[in-house]
């Protein structure tokens, strides 16, 4: 029988959701990969009890995470169901939909009948009543933003979730869809982009509209799909993700002069007492615009590094003109 660790909270950080009420870990944990039906169940369920014993309180996924889509909901419904059943509520669970779930014309996008429909499905996996925050998952080109954000609010209005949010949205449609949902007294409480120190996009506009509309921003790839960790500096290992099959990382990704950068990035790492990880976690964070890196992790040691980052110092003005410099280069 599971029970938490009673010193889960010492010595994690929590920061507020743009002009919310909420607060989330500076690190949360997302179930993208690792936790389907074609993974081990006690695996994932190990790394779920560690984490939350570290104080990560937030656990992140959406209709289609798996393979299969859907498995990932399912086995961490059955996780909760067996060990956090006396702790739902000191646990933020967020879902997604928007991307391909289903086959026919409401299997995807933004339309309302996609976003109720797949909402009621992952409640069904889940075992629960409502979700703490729900996203839709991508812009629709072809849906009017006005009814996709209808569509968060009256999921609000339902109690099926606490909070909506929006991911992968560029400024103006962030801009739009947080000023639409203000109008339907919903406010949106946080928009899921990539972000990492290879992928920069939303420095060019969003963290501004984002910071102007008091919006929280969790960041998911902090570590560039593996690529921003020791594990990719001498080569691409036979057992590695990139020299698999896999459509998450392949191995043109991972180019000569990529991991040049990555290898310079490592000796300031080393130099702070860091693995390279933790550097592009203390990184994601620097500054406070950023409310909560989202990791990926495949052992619990993973996430044990991710949050002992966060006993790192802050990033010095030299140190940030030295990354500034590699990543330039």
């Amino acid at each position: 029988m599971y029970i938490a660790s009673p010193e889960r909270y010492d010595n994690m950080k929590y920061n507020r959701t743009g002009r919310s009420g909420l607060l989330l870990p500076a690190i949360s944990l997302g179930l993208w990969h690792n936790f389907g039906g074609n993974d081990l169940f006690e695996n994932g369920r190990a790394m779920v009890r560690r984490a939350f014993d570290l104080g990560i309180t937030h656990f992140d996924l959406a209709n289609n995470y798996g393979p299969p889509p859907g498995s990932a909901e399912e086995n961490f419904g059955r996780i909760l169901r067996q060990d956090f059943s006396a702790y739902r509520d000191e646990m933020i669970i967020s879902s997604k939909a928007g991307y391909y779930m289903w086959p026919g014309p409401y299997g995807e996008w933004g339309s309302k009948k996609n976003l109720v429909s797949s909402l009621d499905q992952s409640l069904k996996r889940l075992g629960l009543d409502y979700v703490d925050i729900f996203y839709h998952h991508r812009p629709d080109p072809n849906t009017p933003l006005e009814e996709t954000m209808a569509a968060l609010d009256l999921i609000v209005r339902q109690g099926k979730a606490l909070y909506v949010g929006i991911s992968n949205y560029r400024p103006v449609e962030a801009r739009e869809a947080a000023q639409i949902l203000r109008r339907l007294g919903t406010p949106c409480l946080i928009h899921q982009p990539n972000y990492s120190m290879l992928s920069r996009w939303i420095e060019d506009g969003l963290q501004d509209v984002l910071a102007e509309e008091g919006i929280g921003t969790i960041a998911f790839s902090p570590l560039q799909k593996g690529i921003l960790t020791d594990r990719y500096l001498n080569g691409i290992a036979p057992d590695s993700r990139a020299a698999g099959p896999s459509v998450f990382l392949s191995e043109q990704e991972i180019t000569e002069e990529v991991i040049g950068k990555v290898r310079k990035l490592n000796d300031i790492a080393a130099a702070r007492g860091q693995k390279m990880s933790q550097l592009a976690l203390s990184w994601v964070l620097r500054g406070g615009k950023v409310t909560s890196a989202l990791i990926g992790a495949s052992k619990v040691s993973q996430i044990e590094d991710a949050v002992a980052s966060l006993n790192a110092p802050e990033l010095s003005a030299e140190e940030l003109e030295q990354i500034e410099t590699i990543l330039r280069g």
